[in-house]
């Protein structure tokens, strides 16, 4: 069985993070992995950096645009699966990103490659559910999750198609706009996650990004949500502190920490 499925089995609300994969540099991508894991951090989703991201915010294009810098490829980051592998044989990893790099890769390579590193699911933010045929047949040949993205404009019958599309988990858009953006209103995000429940035949765990800034914003959509996706508050940290890699560290460990612990349990 994936490992995607057995934290989901495992959590009552699944920690996930995201990560600039290369910002500021590859090594310190890699000792965040590990850290993060070791503050309470269940599954990591890796960006992986392209000259295009039309879904991110500013915040998170900085960090694209650092690890650009540093001419982090596609075949670094599956190598630093591969490394972060040597010590952590169990937490999911979720490469996340837009389609250009992967079909320049090509899918079968792609896949194959990315099982042979370590990875365990793949989210591509500009690649519909009813074009993603082709990948997803290399994809399941290779036992790898694809994660697809529903939205609060999300029609009930393209939900529908979303979750049985998706394996893994599906990853909800908390509100209208791009990554970097704060929710104010919790309740449209609950009664929006129960909806997507009641029409999902496979049972597929839902989970929430976009939005969650604090503690406080995860420990409540974690009483409704199989998951809770924290990126951009962890990449402006990075953005802030990457002068003074010590302090950087220290202040998403102790991040990390305070929303894990506050947390459904």
């Amino acid at each position: 069985m994936n490992r995607i499925n057995n934290v989901f089995k495992e959590q009552k609300s699944v920690f996930i993070t995201y990560l600039v994969c290369g910002d500021p540099d590859i090594n310190s991508t890699l000792k965040m992995m590990h850290s993060m894991v070791e503050n309470g951090v269940d599954l990591i989703e890796l960006g992986i950096p392209f000259t295009d991201p039309i879904a991110d915010g500013p915040v998170i294009q900085r960090g694209i645009e650092r690890a650009l810098k540093n001419r982090v490829s596609l075949i670094d980051i599956l190598n630093l699966v591969s490394k972060f592998r040597e010590k952590n044989k169990t937490t999911p990893i979720v490469l996340m990103g837009y389609m250009n790099p992967i079909e320049n890769m090509g899918y079968k390579k792609f896949s194959s490659q990315a099982k042979s590193k370590g990875v365990d699911g793949l989210l591509i933010v500009d690649l519909p559910p009813e074009e993603a045929g082709s990948i997803n047949q290399e994809l399941s040949k290779n036992k790898l999750c694809q994660i697809f993205l529903a939205s609060p404009t999300t029609e009930d019958k393209r939900l529908k198609a979303i979750a049985r599309y998706s394996s893994g988990y599906l990853y909800y858009v908390s509100l209208k706009g791009i990554t970097g953006s704060s929710l104010i209103n919790y309740q449209p995000i609950k009664k929006r996650i129960n909806k997507i429940k009641k029409l999902s035949k496979n049972k597929i765990p839902v989970t929430v990004g976009f939005g969650i800034k604090t503690p406080e914003a995860a420990r409540k959509i974690s009483m409704f949500s199989d998951g809770i996706i924290i990126g951009s508050s962890i990449v402006e940290l990075i953005d802030k502190n990457r002068k003074n890699k010590a302090l950087m560290h220290k202040k998403i460990n102790n991040f990390v920490k305070s929303v894990k612990s506050s947390l459904v349990k």
